[in-house]
Order: C-alpha cells, then structure tokens, then sequence
C-alpha cells in the first residue's frame, strides 16, 4: 500500500506528479486552517505534508499517528511545535539555501529603498508634485561607504552582508556568534548588540524568530540607534516590537525603516507603518521570485521523497528525530 501525501502548498504540476509515482497524493489548494473539515478528515491516514504557512499543533499531530514528515516550503519552522514532532519522531523539513540570494536581494533593496527615499519620491512624481528642482528637504542619504550592522549572520545575512561590502564600500559589523570566516572574507568585526546599534548607520534584522528573539528589538534597542539610522527587517515580524519601532519613527529616534515582515500579516489596515513617509512596507517578498519559489517547492518534494522511503532529507530541521527514527 503506498503511502499518502497531503500537499496544501504551491506545488507545479510537474512536482506533484513526482511526488504521485510513488505516493498516493491529496490536495488542498489554497488551504488557510487546519481546521478545515477535509484536512482534518484526512489527517488520520497521512504519512507526509507539505506546504507552507499552516499552523500546526501538538493537538493536530494526535490527530495524524501515522505521520512521518512535514516538508515546510520555507526557511522559517515558527509554525511548527518543533519538540512535539521530535518526540514523535516526526521529521520536520525546511528550504535553507534555495532562497538566501534572492531574500538578501529584498534586504538591500530596502536598503536603498530607504536611503534614497525611493517609495516616497515615486510617490511625490505620480501626484504631480514635482514642479522644480528638488531641494534638501527631499534629499536622501547615501548607502556607500556606510556601517552595516547585521542582527544575525546566518546564510541570508551573510549575503545582505557580501552585497554591503563588496558592492558598496561597507564597513560591516555583526551580532552573532563569532564568524572568523566571515571577518576574514568581509572585514567584518563581532559586536555586542546594544554596541551595534549605537555604531551602525544600517541596521539590518536577519535573526530566526524563537523565544529569545522575540521584540529583539524593542524600544531599549531603538533607542540605542542614530537618529541618523535605518532599520531594515527580513526576518519575521515578532522579532521587532512595532508600536516601540512606530513610536521611534514618529518621534524621529530613528530615521526610517524598511520592513518586508510584521507582526500580524497580512498587515492591519489600522496599522500607520504603511502611511508613514519615512517607512517602505513590503508584503513579504523576500522569496517571492518564480524561481525562488519553484526552487524552494522542488526541495519540499525533494526532503519529502527522501523521508518517505527511509532516507536522509537534504534539509532536516530537527536531527534527533532522525537518530530516533534510525533507531527503531
């Protein structure tokens, strides 16, 4: 009897049809909750999922004992009881790599986007506002020859890092364990985080989200900046207090902010950061290429294959699970 899949995330044709040679496959196109009557039907007989963006809980795995695998298509696993899919020793994949150059892309366009004034003055153009030369009230600032401060130096930061210094003269700083490869290829020096903040001109968040990253940078941390400094966040949206980072952009403690993520998304109409001038509000793009996603979708596929038939993910979140799994 073949195993059975239930895939609820952006899978091509060509993907799904991979995946039905060797498993029985049941899909949910556009599925928003596992709440959902069929998913949850189907539950009790599924050995792999995936897809992205669907919360999932201790609860819900005991309703699915014959689970194996969650192929996540992203990099992020916050949706995802981690300790409670171990225990089980269910298997949980992501899609590092795939997406790293193409998110630290979306970082340094909110870099420059942000320096340069970019939203706002495309803005001032469409409403036929510019009459005359413009002045220094429109003026930006410049992004060579600048201090980068990266809050996290995994894969992504890394590249938002490698963009800053050797296409654009930065001077790069970094808050994380200490990378000696990294200092060697990009001159980069370790700093304390409030120490960062106090010296950086960009301030750039690429940290995973988890308990002690959560509002990471709240109003302590903001204050710690130039009034001159722009923070820039890839990472996801909890990992920064926003009514602290609203407040400090109001009352002009920082500059700008260039933000792809936050805390509540799809973001509040209410919320002010998108009708604010000095803030670039992007709707979570950060792998949003059709190549990134196609890449990213083939690697859930591919981590899921492997799991199903016994062997190792390329991409594997929780490795203890697979010692445990190895052992039985």
């Amino acid at each position: 009897m073949r195993k059975r899949i239930l895939a609820y995330g952006r899978l091509s044709e060509a993907q799904l049809a991979q995946l039905a040679r060797e498993f029985e496959v049941q899909t949910f196109p556009g599925l928003e909750s596992a709440d959902d009557p069929a998913f949850r039907a189907a539950l009790p007989e599924a050995h792999g999922l995936i897809g992205s963006s669907l919360k999932i809980t201790p609860e819900l795995l005991d309703e699915a004992p014959k689970l194996e695998v969650i192929a996540s298509i992203s990099v992020g696993y916050d949706n995802y009881p981690v300790e409670a899919l171990t225990e089980r020793g269910i298997l949980l994949c992501n899609t590092p790599d795939v997406l790293t150059e193409t998110t630290a892309d979306t970082g340094f366009a909110l870099i420059m986007a942000s320096a340069r004034r970019v939203v706002e003055l495309a803005d001032f153009v469409k409403r036929g506002d510019w009459q005359k030369s413009i002045g220094p009230a429109h003026f930006g600032s410049d992004v060579h020859g600048k201090t980068l401060g990266m809050v996290g130096f995994g894969r992504i930061g890394a590249a938002v890092a490698r963009r800053g210094a050797l296409g654009f003269g930065m001077r790069v700083l970094y808050s994380a364990s200490p990378k000696p490869a990294l200092e060697a290829e990009l001159g980069a020096e370790r700093r304390e985080l409030d120490e960062l903040l106090a010296e950086a001109d960009f301030v750039c968040v690429t940290v995973p989200l988890t308990a002690a990253t959560r509002h990471l940078i709240g109003a302590h941390e903001l204050a710690r900046m130039k009034s001159s400094a722009i923070l820039v966040n890839i990472a996801r949206g909890p990992v920064v207090d926003e009514a602290a980072l609203i407040e400090a952009l109001e009352m002009g403690r920082i500059r700008a902010a260039g933000l792809d993520v936050f805390e509540q998304e799809p973001l509040s109409p209410e919320s002010p950061l998108p009708h604010m001038a000095n803030v670039v509000a992007l709707p979570h793009i950060g792998s949003a290429t059709h190549e990134t996603r196609d890449a990213m979708a083939q690697r859930a596929v591919d981590n899921l294959g492997l799991a199903l038939r016994g062997e190792r993910p390329i991409s594997l979140v929780n490795e203890d699970a697979w010692d445990t799994r190895r052992g039985r």
